[in-house]
């Protein structure tokens, strides 16, 4: 695959209630991927490229219930006037909204996703990103997850989960790059 000349980057769930580790699992692997992201952002509307923010409404107990603190965007990214917000109450932006007409609509045929965290919604959202025919990219380092317990009781690194994730999903439904590489072929 290679990047067209109008991209749209999607912004998913880089929200404050994700900050709660211990809720998620205790540990997260790619520190600076918030950092990574904003780096994207700025490059996006440097060039006046289409950004989409993505925000997951959570059910309580959820950090990321809605009108708790925790469910508003975080500060590195937080959205510009204008720049559309998509809610959704499931792992993929694309159930529950209307992200697919959006970008039907504005004839975005690729994605460049980043965010929060690899093993749900951005997977989720690649995987029908992928089956819907979009162009998909994610970005290694601006993307992240957390810990996650196997059905055994036994609990996998946030780091090794995240690889994972990201090996199933490499050529079938996205390109995976990090920041770095995608930069470089924008």
């Amino acid at each position: 695959m290679t990047l067209s000349d109008n991209p749209a980057l999607l912004l998913i769930d880089i929200q404050k209630g994700l900050n709660e580790l211990a809720y998620y699992g205790g540990n997260r692997n790619n520190p600076r991927a918030e950092e990574r992201a904003a780096e994207l952002l700025a490059y996006w509307r440097a060039h006046q490229l289409p950004v989409i923010h993505v925000k997951h409404n959570g059910s309580p107990p959820s950090p990321l219930a809605k009108g708790t603190p925790g469910n508003d965007f975080k500060e590195i990214i937080r959205p510009n006037k204008g720049e559309p917000i998509f809610e959704k109450e499931v792992n993929s932006a694309f159930i529950g909204t209307e992200l697919d007409a959006y970008l039907k609509k504005e004839g975005i045929g690729q994605l460049v996703l980043v965010g929060l965290t690899t093993a749900h919604c951005i997977s989720s959202t690649a995987r029908m990103a992928g089956n819907f025919g979009y162009d998909t990219y994610i970005i290694s380092d601006a993307t992240a997850t957390f810990d996650t317990l196997g059905n055994d009781g036994r609990r996998y690194d946030a780091s090794l989960v995240h690889d994972i994730c990201l090996a199933t999903l490499k050529d079938e439904f996205a390109a995976i790059l990090d920041t770095a590489s995608l930069l470089d072929q924008l």
